[in-house]
């Protein structure tokens, strides 16, 4: 077993299982209410999905590579670690947990906003609706306690079911686009720039996640063929559905009326099918958010659980229940996004929405954008030569990549830049205390008496 891997469910999870984890973590929340939070910006919005797709493969590429040299578990911190040292792995699985635990939180609001379509009071109810997220999230936050083989059928099954209405708008949706709804292009009153900037920034939060299948790499069956597979292929997948959805979504329903929309592809689908096609649609934005809460909840106790193994995160954190899974850690974390939730309700849902998922896009940014230097890193630091051809290739894929995840920061906007800097510094001295910790605990050690030779 690779250092840092989990003993728990060892190979538990093969190709079907990794690329629905891909998957359903991406395919989530962000198609089933983004359309609501591009309206803004009218249809220059799928300028923004066809870049953000882009940096995305290039991302899902570069994670593949990573994960056939480092195997540990704990993805974007196990490869920064590798390439950059300790500091540098401490610094991104501290961004990289924050931005997992914020993405809970938003993925929790966004079921709440569709279950709030099916049942009309509790959408009346800011309450009601505080109560069904907190809910989704402890609930699942059980199940993973409970096991990774138990989180992995979980998210399969609401997988499968989550893409059986997403590909009937994203396909015969377009029977009913009316092309009046695609002008003007640009309704922003931004620069047509500054305008695929800030959607992309928003579109990428729909991307979160296609590095999952490298978080739990100790769980995985063959995991330097299984998971970039299961990476390059997942991201295939939710750009697809993703371009058709949105590009149906604005043809159908006016910008305005889908900016006002707490659910969004379920008004799509009443205007198309009926109120019946409505609250199907609804149905199954409840199970893909739910979904995407799983996979989410999955990552929130194996990261700080990988990071405690190697003495970067709190020793607590590192210690297995009876399940054999990171249960204090999957605690931690969700309470945390409990209380994320309840501090943004007051600002109406999809304002909370939006509030949660830049915080989380930008927490995210900072690990890719090492992450797509880390295997020039790791060559410079293992000494290990490749031929001219390959090095060009890893260059240029760093170099494609670092530019991507820069410019997605710059799209984010300064205001949550700098509140996710903020909460990025604020892991400094808790990496410090842990370090003066482990030194005392060295020196210690070092002090006792050693039995003497006899």
């Amino acid at each position: 077993m690779a250092p840092g891997a989990s003993p728990a469910a060892s190979g538990g999870l093969g190709l079907v299982a990794c690329t629905a984890l891909v998957v359903g973590n991406m395919i989530g929340s962000g198609i089933f209410l983004l359309p609501a939070s591009l309206a803004a910006f009218g249809p220059i919005s799928l300028v923004g999905w066809t870049v953000t797709s882009l940096g995305a493969l290039v991302l899902a590429v570069i994670f593949g590579r990573l994960s056939r040299i480092v195997t540990k578990t704990g993805g974007p911190y196990a490869y920064t670690e590798a390439g950059f040292g300790e500091f540098a792995g401490f610094i991104i699985a501290w961004g990289y947990w924050i931005a997992l635990w914020t993405g809970n939180a938003g993925v929790a609001v966004a079921l709440a906003g569709y279950v709030g379509f099916l049942f009309p009071g509790i959408a009346a109810s800011p309450s009601a609706s505080l109560a069904v997220a907190l809910i989704a999230i402890w609930t699942l936050t059980m199940i993973n306690i409970r096991g990774v083989a138990e989180a992995g059928f979980v998210q399969v099954v609401t997988t499968v079911l989550k893409l059986a209405p997403l590909a009937l708008i994203g396909s015969l949706g377009f029977l009913w686009i009316d092309g009046a709804n695609f002008m003007p292009f640009n309704t922003s009153g931004q620069s047509d720039i500054s305008a695929i900037s800030a959607a992309a920034a928003l579109t990428l939060w729909a991307y979160l996640g296609l590095e999952s299948a490298t978080v739990p790499a100790g769980d995985v069956i063959d995991p330097e063929r299984t998971i970039p597979r299961a990476t390059i292929l997942g991201v295939l997948i939710a750009a697809a559905v993703y371009i058709s959805v949105t590009t149906v979504a604005i043809g159908v329903v006016p910008s305005a009326d889908l900016a006002a929309s707490s659910a969004p592809l379920a008004d799509v689908a009443r205007v198309m099918w009926g109120a019946l096609g409505g609250v199907l649609v609804a149905i199954g934005a409840v199970i893909s958010t739910f979904g995407t809460l799983n996979g989410f909840t999955l990552l929130t106790g194996q990261v700080p659980y990988g990071a405690a193994l190697d003495r970067v995160f709190p020793e607590r954190l590192g210690h297995l229940s009876r399940f054999g899974t990171p249960a204090n850690a999957l605690v931690f974390s969700n309470l945390l996004a409990s209380i994320l939730v309840a501090m943004n309700f007051a600002h109406g849902l999809v304002g909370a929405f939006n509030a949660i998922i830049l915080l989380a896009v930008m927490s995210s940014l900072l690990p890719y954008a090492l992450c797509a230097l880390a295997e020039l890193m790791i060559l410079v630091r293992t000494g290990r030569t490749v031929a001219g051809p390959e090095i060009v290739k890893i260059a240029l894929l760093g170099a494609l990549g670092f530019l991507y995840a820069l410019w997605a920061i710059y799209g984010a906007g300064a205001e949550t830049v700098f509140l996710g800097f903020l909460l990025i510094l604020a892991g400094i001295p808790i990496h410090v205390a842990i370090k003066w910790r482990n030194r005392a605990r060295e020196t210690a050690a070092d002090l006792r008496p050693q039995p003497r030779e006899v």
